[in-house]
């Protein structure tokens, strides 16, 4: 029996603003309604690139997965293995080396979550563009608190340090190390 086939990621890959406003783009046309996280949500938050990216972070409803997941498998997507994969936690990646990193959740009618990535309710309000085009994005308030309380390198403090100048955030004291 042969063994399945595996999707091996591509190192120096990188994930475009083009990519990522053709793939915003299909998923608006097909009614998902996503948020972009991670480094393109500080990009999408600062309506410029700031920095190249390996991949997509998005945040959508649990609900949607199945839909959103057809769309990039027709489009020659498959899940890239990881250890920490999980329901609602997975990365799909094109032969490219382009990646989605999926994070979904599922609130309750009042707004807290019983399924998923906890995420509070009031972190995916935020909007911004990329490369012109508007997109849902985490807010910047909630960009900085999420980048707390882990390993920080020099990329977490040039997208923090342009939140906290652009928004009028206090930098958080974790990032005062890169300031001396």
């Amino acid at each position: 029996m042969k063994p399945p086939e595996r999707f091996e990621q591509k190192s120096d890959a990188e994930m475009s603003g083009d990519v990522v406003v053709q793939l915003m783009q299909l998923f608006d046309q097909n009614s998902i309604d996503v948020v972009v996280d991670g480094g393109w949500s500080v990009d999408a938050l600062l309506g410029e690139q700031t920095r190249s990216h390996q991949d997509l972070d998005i945040a959508l409803q649990h609900k949607d997965v199945p839909k959103l997941r057809a769309l990039l498998e027709a489009r020659g997507y498959k899940d890239v293995p990881r250890d920490d994969t999980r329901d609602c936690n997975f990365v799909m990646g094109d032969d490219k080396g382009h990646e989605v990193d999926f994070h979904s959740y599922t609130f309750d009618a009042h707004g807290k979550i019983v399924f998923g990535v906890e995420y509070p309710f009031d972190s995916l309000t935020g909007t911004g563009s990329i490369h012109g085009y508007p997109v849902k994005c985490i807010s910047a308030e909630w960009m900085v608190k999420f980048h707390t309380g882990y390993k920080l390198d020099e990329n977490d403090y040039r997208d923090v340090s342009a939140l906290c100048e652009r928004f009028g955030i206090a930098l958080p004291a974790e990032y005062e190390r890169f300031t001396r």
